[in-house]
């Protein structure tokens, strides 16, 4: 889609942009139609000059749309609510994580859940896409399957624990009423054991039960049937979510390369 420079776009029309280390990509909505592009990084430079470059060279990106939301994957940090401080947010996540040189903490309510997720974003990053856009929002880019997750597990009477593949990681959680009972982050790299490691770990942590609990996978499974049938050994109901059964072949989910929490976030909001 090619607009002309700051051209006002309908009501309606709003721009997705996701951001992880060794991705970028646009979305555009609006009248029942969702464009998706992968930018081309240039690992020789920043993330912050690669979106310059985007935005002098990218048509999508040339009108002023009047919702824009950038959904950041980088290490989270979660809190319950009623222990959250603004003030104390950046000492608590340097507490927990290194390397923050440059960084901003960014807050994010997941009101359903009683938590408040914290990350971060490069401060140069962040000022080069707040000088182009305006009513700009910032969101963990897992947010949208914790929600959706979250409301799937009151379906049945066992536990269920998730694993959601993405950007050569695994997020492995479970909620308990209204609340996370486990959330944690794990690097993975080609070796699909890796994450099964991760996943079996929980899954002993929380004392769940082999035969009846259950094991629920999503997003883009390295090697999905080998770890699927690893999975099985140990864990007799294991499920792969097939986004476009999920959602009725929605449009959205027939996007090659899209990830889950991309669909899920054009599909929920």
């Amino acid at each position: 889609m090619s607009n002309p420079r700051n051209a006002t776009l309908p009501r309606g029309e709003r721009l997705i942009i996701r951001i992880s280390p060794g991705s970028l990509s646009f979305t555009t909505t609006g009248a029942g139609q969702v464009n998706y592009e992968r930018y081309a990084l240039k690992s020789s430079i920043s993330m912050a000059a690669n979106m310059r470059e985007a935005l002098r060279n990218t048509p999508v990106l040339d009108a002023d749309y009047q919702h824009v939301a950038v959904m950041v994957d980088s290490p989270v940090l979660m809190m319950p609510s009623d222990l959250y401080n603004k003030d104390e947010q950046e000492e608590l996540y340097g507490h927990t994580f290194t390397r923050l040189e440059g960084m901003t903490v960014v807050s994010y309510v997941l009101p359903s859940l009683n938590a408040v997720a914290l990350f971060t974003i490069h401060r140069d990053l962040r000022q080069v896409l707040t000088e182009r856009f305006n009513n700009l929002s910032l969101i963990p880019a897992v947010a949208p399957v914790w929600n959706h997750l979250y409301q799937k597990s009151f379906t049945g009477v066992h536990q269920k624990l998730y694993g959601y593949f993405h950007d050569h990681r695994v997020e492995v959680f479970c909620f308990q009423q209204n609340r996370f009972k486990f959330c944690n982050s794990y690097a993975i790299g080609n070796d699909p054991n890796d994450a099964l490691y991760y996943l079996l770990s929980a899954w002993k942590q929380l004392g769940m039960e082999p035969r009846e609990d259950e094991l629920h996978l999503c997003g883009n499974l390295p090697e999905r049937e080998q770890v699927t049938e690893e999975a099985r050994r140990y864990v007799k109901r294991v499920f792969i979510t097939n986004p476009s059964g999920e959602f009725n072949r929605a449009s959205v989910t027939q996007i090659e390369g899209m990830p889950y929490d991309l669909m899920l976030f054009i599909l929920k909001n």
